[in-house]
């Protein structure tokens, strides 16, 4: 959300008033395998001068998820580096996508990504950390079946309420009280459903996409407030819960994110 070095980004993220930030670190200054451990400990004097936690990592690979088996063995062990930096500082989550996660549990992509994600929980596991599966791809319901299916806190859950809304239309009140056992980080976003399609052709899962619908535009991201998130319901249902973790804004789009993080944490 914010353009930037690493300490242009984290003097930002101290000026707008934040206690922590949520660090992209698939490439880049911010990627395990472009870092030394006197990289990382600059890093790590960088936000305790600044005054700031860090939330959790952004170990989102892009493509599919974890939904082709071909280049699974490849992103698991990317992911583990990933989880290793976080620990590294001192943060124990790490966000991300997985795909778009079937409604039918016998479909042979949810077994492929049950196989991928059982290394991913087994992993988190043996080191005290989370792979958060960001929300949005799929309902509430039908992810807390996937991920009740893993028998492991090892995969949980980064509540991203806006995802909810933009894509599938489902309630981010309903979904946390849903993924209530497995919420660990959210998202602080806003946003809109414009058009009703299945999340394979949103996410680009299914090609090619109907001609009928090749020029719709899905949804839309809009500043924190001004969405279909009804913010004070879904922050009384976290409360109801007691989720104490962090709420981070999430601006990717926009003429101006940093103007709109700065409405958002206002």
């Amino acid at each position: 959300s914010l353009l930037g070095t690493f300490r242009e980004n984290i003097e930002k993220a101290r000026a707008l008033g934040g206690q922590g930030v949520q660090i992209y670190a698939v490439d880049g200054e911010m990627a395990p395998w472009n870092l030394t451990p006197a990289l990382i400990a600059e890093k790590k004097s960088i936000l305790a001068a600044n005054g700031l936690e860090v939330s959790a990592l952004c170990g989102d690979l892009g493509g599919h998820g974890f939904q082709l088996a071909e280049e699974n063995k490849i992103k698991i062990e990317k992911s583990k580096r990933i989880v290793d930096l976080a620990l590294d500082l001192e943060t124990n989550i790490v966000t991300t996508h997985i795909g778009v996660v079937p409604t039918d549990p016998g479909h042979e992509r949810y077994k492929i990504m049950q196989e991928a994600c059982f290394a991913l929980a087994s992993y988190a596991d043996s080191v005290g950390a989370h792979f958060a599966v960001e929300t949005g791809p799929e309902t509430s319901l039908v992810l807390k079946g996937f991920l009740d299916s893993l028998g492991s806190s090892g995969v949980a859950v980064n509540l991203d309420p806006a995802n909810l809304c933009m894509v599938t239309g489902d309630d981010p009140v309903k979904a946390v009280y849903n993924l209530k056992d497995y919420i660990v980080h959210t998202h602080a976003k806003d946003g809109n459903l414009l058009y009703r399609a299945a999340p394979e052709y949103i996410y680009g899962v299914l090609h090619p996409i109907p001609a009928e619908i090749a020029d719709k535009k899905f949804f839309e991201e809009v500043p924190l407030g001004t969405g279909s998130v009804d913010f004070p319901r879904y922050l009384a249902a976290l409360e109801d819960i007691g989720f104490r973790g962090f709420l981070t804004i999430e601006r990717e789009v926009g003429e101006n994110p940093q103007k709109d993080i700065k409405t958002a944490y206002d």
